[in-house]
């Protein structure tokens, strides 16, 4: 037995060894890949190229969560709204550049890619045509309407004769639960104020209600009737009606009635493109493809990072759903974000801090924390929100007190509203034989915090009382931070969501613009240049962070269904909606948050 344990404990120090020996060539090896990638030049820009922006990306708000410095050579499935506009910004001004080429079809994921951050990429592109008078060339195979709203800002936009224009209106179609509940035994119990606040409806409903189908149906018509503005503006003698009416008529446009519509300027395969910019860049070698760089290639190579210390504008990206604690990559954790805004209030050599928001809302906890450190933040210095294409519930909570609101015509806004959930497990655990009993030394000591009953109406009314208070204090907050009355805020809260547009008129936000605008007035109030230094958070985080973390997240990977296949896109809606509950963890069981509203 003694020799057995000895050559156990052997047999466990080796493998420890082992392991440790691994992780560390493992980390030593990217090290290596990272110094080799640091140690290359920036890529030369040859006179008269073509900056090519493959569309095939998820736009965010916020920077990466990591920094791999260039180790990924520029390559990344995901691109940042502000590195966009201020590529091309530069672009437009770099003689080299001779014209812009669009093509592929993007790739929405999260809240990253909503027409929000779209509207502001077109206006880049438009810049970049305009004041540097050069070409926008976009090509599409077949187009979406998020691909053909972006790619309709080009000076020539062609398409594949074989493609297709896929863009027959907006849709919202939410996903319900409430009969899947009821079938197997999980009992809902809601609490809410404001008649538009309709999150709950997808855990106790099978369809929408009638005024959750009201508020839908107008922000879908202000956010589709500000596509088809921009979409007609950009094509030269067009109007909306003229759109809608193809749109309508063809559902799926083929690619000759987009042309004879004065959708689409030429039909041409991909071959024809390369000819047409191997032309227009000098190029005379059959063997060689037009003069051109990759757009996160120049992004890098043309984007400073700006560092602490002289005085710089802080840009504080709070984009994803607001969560109590910490919070992932893609939450906006309240403690966290409390921590940043706190360090950054304090810090004097921050001038301003610029708050963009893309969240559709959550915690009401978390919210208030983060709101309580940016009002101390706007004592000190100014705070300007720039709303991106979502600012709804909790997202809206935290914006509240910003000296000046942005919003684009398209962001999804407002949501003024309060709820809780109640769930219970006790017919599905008594189907199983499986049953509860209880001691108890109070009246409620037994029911607010159990799932293993329904609530009694005396239990309900204590958390109806809460979710009152907290509807009462959303209310105040908003009428203070916007200089109105709680009667006027009442009128245009009960939960309802608002375009940007709207929002403007009835007094939630201040102006249209996007987050260069709010940029641009923050300077303004602290006598700096337009574009001031920017210094973003949350940092990205560095390459041994990432390490750290994938190493501490590895896990077997289960059944792969590819996003685009009809199962995998079932599979990622349920997904994403048992993702959603697992964020529902404010302490006090209060949230402010936006429903799924499923627009396609």
């Amino acid at each position: 037995m003694k020799n057995f344990i000895t050559a156990m404990l052997g047999s466990l120090v080796a493998l420890i060894v082992f392991a440790t020996g691994v992780v560390l060539l493992f980390i030593g090896f990217v090290a290596t890949l990272v110094a080799v990638g640091q140690s290359k030049k920036a890529p030369a820009v040859a006179d008269g190229s073509y900056l090519v922006l493959d569309l095939s990306t998820n736009i965010t708000d916020a920077p990466p969560p990591f920094d791999l410095g260039d180790l990924d050579n520029g390559k990344s499935d995901t691109l940042q709204l502000r590195v966009i506009t201020r590529t091309l910004r530069h672009a437009a001004s770099d003689s080299k550049i001779k014209g812009l080429l669009l093509l592929g079809n993007l790739s929405p994921d999260g809240l990253g890619t909503g027409y929000a951050a779209l509207k502001e990429v077109r206006a880049a592109v438009a810049d970049f045509h305009a004041k540097g008078n050069k070409p926008v060339v976009a090509f599409m195979d077949y187009a979406t309407t998020k691909d053909f709203y972006l790619a309709s800002a080009a000076s020539e936009v062609a398409m594949n004769p074989f493609g297709e224009l896929i863009m027959p209106g907006l849709a919202s179609e939410p996903m319900f639960f409430g009969d899947a509940f009821q079938k197997y035994g999980i009992g809902i119990q809601v609490t809410r104020v404001g008649k538009y606040k309709s999150y709950v409806e997808t855990f106790t409903r099978d369809s929408m209600s009638p005024e959750n189908k009201e508020q839908v149906q107008v922000l879908l018509d202000d956010i589709w009737g500000s596509l088809l503005h921009d979409i007609a503006k950009s094509r030269g003698g067009l109007q909306p009606v003229d759109i809608q009416q193809v749109v309508d008529r063809e559902g799926l446009i083929k690619p000759s009635v987009a042309l004879k519509a004065k959708l689409v300027d030429r039909l041409a395969y991909r071959d024809e493109i390369i000819d047409q910019l191997k032309k227009e860049t000098g190029v005379t070698d059959a063997t060689e493809s037009f003069r051109q760089i990759d757009f996160a290639t120049y992004a890098k190579s043309t984007h400073t990072v700006s560092l602490r210390g002289g005085p710089n504008f802080a840009v504080v990206y709070a984009e994803g759903d607001i969560v109590e604690g910490e919070g992932a990559n893609t939450d906006v954790g309240g403690a966290r974000f409390a921590r940043e805004i706190r360090e950054l209030r304090e810090d004097n050599d921050v001038k301003a801090i610029v708050l963009r928001v893309n969240s559709p809302g959550g915690s009401v906890t978390a919210s208030e924390t983060i709101q309580r450190e940016l009002r101390l933040a706007a004592k000190r210095k100014p705070l300007v929100v720039s709303m991106g294409s979502y600012a709804a519930s909790g997202g809206y909570w935290i914006s509240a007190y910003g000296q000046r609101i942005f919003a684009e015509p398209t962001t999804i806004t407002g949501s003024i509203g309060v709820f809780g959930i109640l769930p219970n497990v006790q017919k599905l655990a008594n189907d199983h034989g499986v049953t509860f009993d209880s001691v108890k030394t109070g009246k409620f000591a037994d029911g607010l915090l159990t799932v293993a009953r329904p609530r009694t109406v005396d239990e309900l009314a204590v958390f109806q009382r809460s979710v009152d208070w907290a509807y009462s204090q959303f209310l105040t907050k908003v009428a203070e931070g916007r200089h109105m009355s709680v009667d006027r805020v009442n009128d245009i809260a009960q939960g309802r969501v608002w375009s940007g547009a709207e929002a403007v008129k009835i007094g939630l936000a201040d102006d249209l613009g996007g987050l260069d605008d709010a940029v641009a007035y923050a300077a303004k109030l602290v006598g700096l240049p337009t574009h001031p230094k920017l210094t973003e958070y949350p940092r990205s985080r560095s390459l041994s962070e990432a390490v750290a973390e994938a190493l501490g997240r590895f896990a077997p990977s289960g059944l792969h269904l590819q996003s685009g296949s009809l199962l995998g896109q079932a599979a990622s809606r349920v997904e994403e909606e048992v993702k959603m509950l697992n964020r529902l963890n404010d302490p006090t069981g209060l949230y402010a948050r936006l429903p799924d509203l499923a627009i396609h």
